[in-house]
């Protein structure tokens, strides 16, 4: 169902703490015979494990565990795609998160599959969703990539996990979300209309695509002031200010 215009679940355990549970999924993308993009598994474990382990991360959680499910044999699929699991994992301290790992024993398989859950967990008070309010800045946060784009050293840098959490620290961010399929100009809209707001007089950067595919969340949108913080090698794009809705 979704959270607040998140592509997370929320669960509250107690009067003070909740889980926040978020998932992605990733197929015919590897170096299988009918993967119709050909990366090694390492990668795919890599950019399946960013989208949701950013999704958690945005609503100010700390991940506590995960699951892995290979749709594929243990070795070498399964292993190269937990080795990128864990490395993305470690780009946030967590290299060694538990984690429930399942793979395909029984079928052989011609084509890559993949799905990743992140758990996290967050006190209720510190949950970060809903937090912008009008007269809120709103930016994105790298470049919009999909496909084959995404390993393509183009000189357009993406974001990473470790940008929601510097932008989460700054006093003067209030909410962050990871851009999907949907695109930049969507995933503000349900950010601005989580807050009964919306944005006016759009801005974009030039060459900065409002409707394209993030893929695996290769780009942000976040509120702040009109000042925003500065995170070194993250390009930062003005898009518009929030508004109370006319109704």
């Amino acid at each position: 169902m979704g959270y607040g215009g998140r592509d997370v679940e929320v669960v509250s355990l107690s009067s003070e703490q909740c889980l926040v549970v978020a998932c992605d999924s990733c197929g015919a993308i590897g170096d299988k015979e009918f993967d119709a993009v050909q990366v090694s598994p390492y990668i795919v474990g890599i950019f399946t494990t960013r989208v949701a382990l950013m999704e958690v991360l945005a609503t100010g959680a700390e991940p506590v565990a995960l699951t892995v499910t290979v749709a594929n044999e243990p070795f070498p699929t399964g292993g190269e795609v937990i080795a990128g699991v864990r490395d993305e994992l470690a780009t946030i301290g967590k290299r060694d998160l538990p984690m429930v790992i399942s793979t395909e024993k029984n079928i052989p398989t011609g084509q890559t599959g993949v799905g990743i859950t992140v758990v996290g967990a967050v006190e209720k008070e510190r949950l970060r969703v809903g937090r912008s309010r009008p007269g809120d800045c709103v930016y994105s946060l790298g470049w919009p990539k999909v496909g084959d784009e995404v390993v393509v050293d183009d000189g357009k840098a993406i974001a990473l996990a470790d940008h929601v959490r510097a932008l989460l620290a700054h006093p003067g961010v209030h909410e962050v979300i990871p851009v999907g399929s949907k695109g930049i100009r969507a995933e503000a809209e349900n950010l601005a209309g989580a807050v009964h707001c919306r944005i006016r007089e759009w801005q974009a950067s030039a060459g900065l695509d409002l409707e394209k595919s993030a893929g695996p969340s290769t780009c942000l949108v976040f509120t702040s002031g009109p000042e925003p913080p500065e995170i070194a090698g993250a390009p930062i794009h003005y898009l518009g200010r929030l508004s109370e809705s006319d109704g």
